[in-house]
């Protein structure tokens, strides 16, 4: 193939050892669809009626979205628009007892109204179906293009009502989608979406590799690798503006950059002095130091939630592992022991485990470490998944697949109980990256 005709791009291109696992070309690319292949039994039972007048925004439907984002999440089980016993809009429409027989614990209602100058209201109550009781209710305006956006943000606050958890559903996902012509003309796209697959926007697109997205603390860009001229460079993109800055350049291997916490550095992996090692670089002054220093492969570098420290993936034992050193450089110390190959590690939102890709004999699955026990916690079951990434609100790990019949994307509860698909059409996508 024509990207590993050279020999230095080629090496370039296999140094993440997450990507080592993935490399695929399809023909189609369109919005990921959500498949909900597991949930859990204990799902809290919620009726989410129709919003009124929601029809005049243009075929968004804000109840839908958020009961589909409640489903998402594994912890509610929405009740079917068929089989809710009324549609009331307003409180005093609510016939407690109707929804009480049908057993469902929380009910939402809502109506949407026109206040003129292409602006809109929508009112929200979430009640306590058994007790009667309102929890909240809240007036949000919002423009008719923001309809999705504000459903998602109603989802937030009902999730974080009944949980006590914030939600994600705000959120978004960015990821790097490959397909090909009928002349095998690769085109890479790297993409920003709701997490729910919708309203994807197209970052950048090149008819060479782009890989290792990566949020900026603040949402506002994104790092990434693109081999748009022939060579490994790391751009920083702001996502408003298309406005884009090449931050490295340098002879070899420029790859995995990974923001530190305070969104002022990025670590990388260079190659600029014959082997690859993890490098720090101070974003206002373009200064790098160098915070590994070894004769093997120094890679795919994350920072812990401090900033004092940077874990990465080394095969100086020989094989594929997890490693720790301070930020400002100094002795590695090792993480990882149970099993051959633990690499593209990830801080969880609180800094207290690290997701991670975890392989034995040529299988590779999600697993989650407890810093404090270093107790390995396996979560998916492969064979060929890779980079795995928090959601800001630590509930799940996304991560990339192809357990089912091809390219995926994927994400699973930190306790292994649900299990949901992302599922782009007939396309392939890998190298997710959920945002703040």
């Amino acid at each position: 193939m024509k990207v590993y005709a050279n020999k230095q791009y080629k090496r370039a291109v296999m140094i993440p050892f997450g990507f080592m696992l993935l490399l695929f070309v399809h023909n189609v690319w369109a919005e990921l669809n959500i498949h909900i292949s597991e949930g859990v039994e204990a799902a809290i039972p919620v009726a989410i009626v129709p919003f009124g007048d929601q029809e005049s925004l243009e075929g968004e439907s804000i109840s839908s979205i958020i009961a589909s984002d409640l489903a998402r999440s594994g912890k509610f089980d929405p009740l079917s628009e068929s089989a809710m016993p009324q549609r009331p809009v307003r409180p005093d429409q609510v016939d407690f007892n109707a929804w009480h027989e049908l057993h469902q614990e929380d009910l939402v209602i809502g109506q949407v109204k026109q206040v003129g100058g292409g602006q809109y209201n929508v009112q929200f109550f979430l009640f306590d179906a058994v007790r009667g009781q309102q929890l909240t209710t809240q007036l949000i305006p919002f423009t008719a293009r923001d309809a999705r956006k504000v459903a998602h943000q109603i989802a937030d606050i009902i999730y974080l009502r009944l949980t006590g958890e914030p939600g994600a559903f705000s959120t978004r996902v960015a990821y790097v989608s490959v397909s090909a012509d009928n002349s095998g003309n690769r085109a890479y796209r790297l993409f920003v979406a709701d997490t729910d697959g919708l309203n994807p926007v197209s970052v950048i697109a090149s008819r060479e590799p782009i890989m290792s997205p990566a949020w900026s603390p603040d949402g506002r860009k994104l790092a990434y690798v693109s081999f748009e001229n022939k060579r490994a460079a790391i751009f920083v993109q702001k996502l408003a503006t298309g406005e884009r800055e090449k931050i490295s350049e340098a002879p070899g291997i420029n790859g995995a950059p990974a923001w530190s916490p305070d969104g002022g550095q990025l670590a990388m992996t260079l190659s600029k002095d014959g082997n690859p090692d993890v490098y720090v670089m101070n974003l206002a002054g373009k200064t790098l130091r160098k915070v590994t220093d070894s004769d093997s492969i120094d890679t795919e570098p994350t920072w812990s939630r401090d900033g004092r420290s940077i874990v990465f993936t080394s095969d100086r034992g020989g094989k594929p592992q997890l490693y720790m050193v301070s930020a400002a450089g100094g002795a590695a110390q090792r993480l990882t022991y149970d099993g051959d190959y633990n690499a593209r590690g990830v801080f969880s939102p609180d800094g207290k485990s690290i997701a991670m890709v975890h392989g034995n004999g040529g299988d590779y699955r999600i697993a989650v470490m407890d810093m404090a026990s270093k107790k390995l916690r396996v979560l998916t079951r492969g064979p060929a998944d890779e980079s795995p990434g928090f959601a800001p609100n630590g509930s799940m790990v996304l991560y990339a697949s192809r357990s089912a019949g091809g390219g995926q994307l994927a994400a699973i509860s930190i306790d292994g109980k649900v299990q949901q698909s992302l599922r782009i059409g007939g396309g392939e996508v890998k190298q997710p990256a959920w945002s703040p």
